[in-house]
Order: structure tokens, then C-alpha cells, then sequence
């Protein structure tokens, strides 16, 4: 049987290395000044905030200030040290900004002492981003032990590939649609091996989550195909306006639905190929049968959550766009089918659709597998 998994797989994992070797961007990817940007981020420090006039020379209008001051002092960049004043609309959608505040300006190019060169763009949340990935960490290893260790390297495996590979080999012209589906397949097999250890366990959850990507796969395809969706969202859009070259964004769009559905898959094959085996480990006289009804069991409950996981996790990322449109007064026919709604309904039910085929798919090849391995039982 492990001879069985291992012809299974090992052609797999070859044709993706083969692939990934062809595919690999040979050059660097362009630079930001190179494809429009022309900014350069500094960081700086505001020192005081002023309500104050928008009018440029200064007169006033009788009426409340509609701007804020900001005195930021420059930590970098061409200047560091010197102090230089932002005006900013005082609207809605400006954020609230306080003295302390570490903010990143974009360096827009001239005079590096002049203040219109400068255009405050973000806060600076480097430090407390950086405590909060040490204290998941920490809860990681402490729950986990060398377990949890081995889940902080392969989630560093899985950005790794994303960095290395897959974002430079698309922006080097390579098709999103083959990118996408190499890098899942490196991250699938790194991961999981990485976190599990190489077993006859780990394969059969590596063959369930394969089989299960392809048929994501099939499903984004044709889906997006039949709903004629283009994948130009506004970040999509934009990309294209600033590379100035074209890319498939369809294509970009199928990218993200088998990588976003890696991970829960994962889950739900590992979730199911150890429930198999701990039945098996429980009761050894149990058949194959017995493992895959027993295991079917726990599965069903599993996939309600993780369908509803997957779900909530799509409309929380698109929650701005979904309290946009309904304000917009249009039905909810029309709001569910149009262009940026309708791709995540289609990425959610394709994805949900591979989730609840992977629970049958990997429990059976797992009842079959685990039947055959030497599992000792519960003393």
C-alpha cells in the first residue's frame, strides 16, 4: 500500500518540480519606480495636529475648518530631521490622527525639504505587528510542542513559495492559471510533510487534498467561464494600469481560488485521514467498511463548520463592497450577480463544493490505506 501511495504521488510531485523549473521567473521583477509608482515610503513622526482652512491663501470662510494640520517630523529618507507641515481634507474617510502618531509619507520626488513632496500615506505598525506574530508563535509552540514547531515552518514554507515563486513568476508574464496550481501543489506537499512527517497517513491526506484541488479546479474554470466573470476588480484594474502590460485576470482569479482553498483543504484531509486512523487504532478488527462509516460520521460535522468557515471568511474580506452595494438601492439580484460580488460567490461555492467532496474522497482512500498499515492498538 505504501508503494501503491508512493507511484501515486511521486509522479505528481515530479511533474510540479519539472514545472515549477520551467516556470521559474528568470528576471527580477520590475521595480515600483520602474512601473509607475515614482514614491518612495518615509517614515516620520507627527508632532502636532491643528485644525486649520483649506483655502490655500489662507482667507477665511466664516465657516468650521474643513482641514487638519499635521506637523510631522522626518525620521527618514532624503531629509531626516527636518519638520514639515501636511494639510489633510477633514472628511470621513480621513483617519484620526494624534500627536505620537508614527505615520509613512510617500517621497513623491524634487525637493526633498519641500512639503508637497511628501504625501502622508499609512501608519507605521511594524513594531506591534511584529509582537503580535511573536505571541502566536508562542501560543503555537506551547500547545503544539515540536508539533506547533513544525506548522511555524511550514506556514513559512507556504510564504516562502508565495514570494519566491508564484507573485515574480506571475509578474513575469507567466500564465496565473499554471503559476497557481504549481505553487499549490509545492505548498501542498511541503506543508504537509513538513507538519505531519513523512507516513502512510500524511500520503493518503496529500492524495485526498490532490484530488480535491483538481476537481476546484474544474469547477473555477467552468464556473468562471459560464458566468463570463473577468476577474478585473479594482486591485486587478490597477495592477494592470500600473505594470502596463496586460495579464490574464481571469486567470489571476482562478490563482486565488485553488490557493485560497489549500488551506482549508488541508485541514479537512488531515482532520479526516486521523480520525480514520485512531478508529483503527481503537478497535483494529474494524473493516474497511466499518473505518469509512465511522469516519463519515465525524466528517459530516466537520464540513458544516468549515463550509461556514470558508463562507464567513470570503463575506468578511468583501464586507466594505457588500455595505456599499446595499445602500446602493439596487436589487439583491442585481447586487448578487454583479462583477466583484459574483466572483467571491463563485470562489466561495466552488471552494465549498471541493471541501464537501474532499471529506468522502479522503475518507474512503483512507479506511482503504489504513486497513493495510501496521497500526498498533490502544494498550
Amino acid at each position: 500500500m505504501r508503494l501503491l501511495l508512493a507511484l501515486i504521488l511521486v509522479p505528481f510531485a515530479l511533474a510540479t518540480l519539472v514545472g515549477v523549473a520551467l516556470s521559474w521567473p528568470g528576471d527580477e521583477p520590475p521595480a515600483a519606480a520602474d512601473v509607475g509608482f515614482g514614491q518612495r515610503p518615509v517614515r516620520g513622526e507627527v508632532t502636532a495636529t491643528s485644525a486649520t482652512s483649506c483655502n490655500v491663501d489662507g482667507a477665511g470662510t466664516g465657516q468650521e475648518p474643513e482641514c487638519i494640520a499635521l506637523t510631522i517630523l522626518l525620521r527618514d529618507g532624503a531629509a531626516p530631521g527636518r519638520t514639515i507641515e501636511q494639510v489633510l481634507p477633514d472628511e470621513p474617510s480621513t483617519p484620526n490622527f494624534t500627536t505620537g502618531d508614527r505615520v509613512v509619507l510617500a517621497f513623491t520626488g524634487g525637493d526633498p525639504v519641500d512639503p508637497s513632496s511628501y504625501q502622508v500615506r499609512d501608519f507605521q505598525r511594524g513594531a506591534p505587528m511584529l509582537w503580535l506574530a511573536v505571541l502566536f508563535a508562542v501560543a503555537v509552540v506551547l500547545l503544539g510542542r515540536w508539533k506547533g514547531l513544525a506548522s511555524l515552518a511550514a506556514l513559512g514554507f507556504s510564504f516562502g513559495v508565495l514570494l519566491v515563486y508564484v507573485l515574480p513568476a506571475i509578474l513575469a508574464g507567466s500564465n496565473p492559471v499554471v503559476v497557481g496550481v504549481l505553487g499549490a501543489g509545492v505548498i501542498m506537499f511541503g506543508t504537509l510533510y513538513l507538519s505531519h512527517g513523512v507516513s502512510a497517513r500524511t500520503s493518503t491526506a496529500v492524495v485526498g487534498t490532490l484530488l480535491s484541488l483538481g476537481l476546484i479546479g474544474l469547477l473555477g474554470s467552468a464556473f468562471s467561464a459560464a458566468t463570463r466573470l473577468t476577474g478585473l476588480g479594482a486591485d486587478t484594474a490597477n495592477l494592470i494600469a500600473v505594470l502596463g502590460t496586460g495579464i490574464d485576470a481571469r486567470g489571476l482569479l482562478l490563482a486565488g481560488v485553488v490557493i485560497g482553498a489549500l488551506g482549508v483543504l488541508d485541514d479537512v484531509t488531515v482532520t479526516q485521514t486521523s480520525a480514520v486512523w485512531e478508529l483503527r487504532r481503537a478497535n483494529p478488527g474494524l473493516s474497511s467498511r466499518q473505518l469509512y462509516t465511522a469516519a463519515l460520521r465525524i466528517g459530516r460535522d466537520h464540513i458544516s463548520s468549515a463550509v461556514n468557515t470558508l463562507a464567513l471568511a470570503y463575506a468578511g474580506a468583501a464586507l466594505p463592497l457588500l455595505l456599499a452595494f446595499s445602500v446602493s438601492g439596487q436589487s439583491f439580484g442585481t447586487l448578487i450577480t454583479a462583477q466583484d460580488v459574483a466572483q467571491e460567490v463563485v470562489r466561495t461555492l466552488v471552494g465549498s463544493i471541493g471541501l464537501v467532496a474532499a471529506v468522502p474522497i479522503t475518507t474512503l482512500i483512507a479506511a482503504v490505506v489504513a486497513r493495510r498499515d501496521d497500526v498498533p492498538a490502544v494498550p
